[in-house]
């Protein structure tokens, strides 16, 4: 069932290593599928160098395990809540990249002082809050998805223009129309927090990138004029 899909999202579940944004087994990807019934994610405590395309766990978008030997990644649910609510997204990416999820421990945005950002983030990535204790006894996982849903709603933050945040005291997370571009949204994610920390460390007081300059870089790469890397 879904072979294709399931090949896809191993793929890029291997990728994480390969670009340093997970250690041991803190990460995982989804994609799903183009019907929108079902989403393939990686199993729950795996190794990497463990995987294979065949190990890959088949979900219900009403939560259920469809196919599978081992349970699915215990951030199911809140892929799942990403799924049901970001009706455009093809693939998501949770990990604990360092530089990431520093900006998400310190409880601030990663801000959008440069065109490398502005050239994938059409803004700041948002810190989205803590869970109430209650929230966290009920469902960590879906209520973790349920946040991050409410963050963009208050904050008016189209998904498809910012395609990931850090959630506070924990990581990142990140989407994009497909599994691989989740991930490489999560890598651009990763090196603009480095960028941004080493900018923040010579000086303190670095600002934004102007709103000019955020224009220029995002809309000539995804606008419907655009030109740039097309």
């Amino acid at each position: 069932m879904l072979e294709k899909l399931k090949k896809e999202v191993y793929d890029a579940n291997m990728l994480l290593p390969k670009y340093g944004l997970v250690t041991f087994t803190w990460g995982n990807v989804s994609g799903i599928d183009e019907s929108r019934r079902y989403f393939v994610i990686k199993p729950s405590g795996i190794e990497y160098d463990r995987l294979t395309p065949e190990d890959m766990v088949v979900m219900d978008l009403a939560g259920n395990r469809v196919e599978g030997r081992y349970n699915p990644s215990s951030d199911t649910k809140t892929h799942l809540i990403l799924y049901q609510n970001f009706n455009n997204i093809g693939g998501v990416v949770h990990t604990h990249s360092p530089y990431a999820t520093g900006f998400a421990q310190a409880g601030v945005d990663i801000a959008c002082m440069g065109t490398t950002q502005c050239d994938y983030f059409y803004g700041d990535i948002p810190c989205v809050r803590h869970l109430t204790r209650e929230e966290l006894d009920e469902d960590y996982e879906l209520n973790t998805g349920k946040v991050i849903v409410e963050t963009f709603r208050e904050r008016g933050i189209n998904p498809e223009y910012i395609p990931g945040c850090i959630c506070h005291s924990h990581g990142p997370f990140a989407w994009g129309k497909d599994a691989y571009t989740a991930v490489h949204n999560a890598v651009v994610m990763e090196e603009v927090a480095k960028m941004n920390l080493f900018a923040l460390t010579i000086n303190k007081n670095a600002d934004k990138a102007p709103k000019y300059l955020q224009d220029k870089h995002f809309l000539r790469k995804h606008g419907k004029n655009a030109y740039y890397g097309n």
